[in-house]
């Protein structure tokens, strides 16, 4: 935790530095050219102080995450596991992947047992059920390895949107990755982004459009890019990443 006065408080500058804007004098200068805000407001006066746990902080415009015990985190799920922390059936679950964290950890949102890829795990439970709610969903981004190939009149099919018996399903972006095989034996890879996350919804939407799905993986949730981590893997979420989801969640 950072070192704050009798008060709770920490001048603004020194908060910055020790965050990693950058050095403190160069802090001061961001202050001094207005290009630091504290709730709404502009700060420019540098013996400013704050509460580093409440303050909402941004620096040219990006959210600076609070100071906070919490840990915010990025999992690649390996396929096979089951996105619960428990599971009666004795089946590999995510509290086998995340066993060496110290935290008692949730899951923000799911993967069917068969996707893998990008799983947000905090100990913040405010967070995770906001992130997890209707409301606040951002854009999920996957990559699918399908059955048949897939065309432009498909991709086209699915910007237009596809309707499931449980309701419409809106269909952000999508491209064709690659095409290989013809006929019978042809196979596609498309990525598809999303905003909503209903239960086996990528699957479901391909299934629809005659194109099954032989393998499937989330690669990012809003700013937060899946990339080289190694499945099973974690790491820490960023300071612009977990700020742009907490203004995502209105957090």
């Amino acid at each position: 935790m950072i070192a704050t006065d009798d008060d709770g408080l920490i001048r603004l500058q020194k908060l910055l530095a020790m965050s990693g804007v950058a050095s403190r004098r160069k802090c001061e200068e961001l202050m001094l050219d207005g290009l630091v805000e504290v709730d709404g407001e502009i700060v420019t006066r540098l013996g400013t102080k704050v509460d580093p746990t409440t303050a909402v902080i941004r620096v040219d415009g990006k959210r600076l995450p609070p100071v906070s015990p919490h840990v915010y985190l990025v999992l690649n799920k390996p396929r096979g596991v089951v996105s619960t922390m428990s599971d009666p059936e004795g089946r590999r679950t995510l509290s086998d992947v995340v066993a060496h964290r110290p935290e008692r950890l949730f899951h923000v949102g799911r993967l069917d047992t068969d996707t893998s890829g990008l799983l947000l795990m905090t100990n913040d439970g405010d967070f995770a059920q906001r992130m997890a709610h209707p409301s606040y969903e951002v854009d999920k981004t996957y990559v699918a390895e399908v059955d048949g190939e897939v065309t432009r009149a498909t991709v086209a099919t699915l910007l237009e949107g596809v309707t499931l018996e449980d309701g419409p399903v809106t269909v952000n972006e999508a491209r064709i990755i690659s095409v290989s095989g013809r006929g019978k034996g042809a196979k596609s890879i498309v990525e598809l982004v999303i905003h909503e996350g209903r239960n086996r919804i990528v699957r479901r939407l391909l299934e629809e459009i005659d194109h099954p799905v032989r393998r499937l993986t989330r690669t990012a949730i809003g700013p937060v890019q899946l990339d080289r981590l190694p499945s099973g893997s974690l790491r820490e979420l960023t300071h612009d990443e977990l700020g742009e989801l907490l203004d995502a969640a209105s957090l």
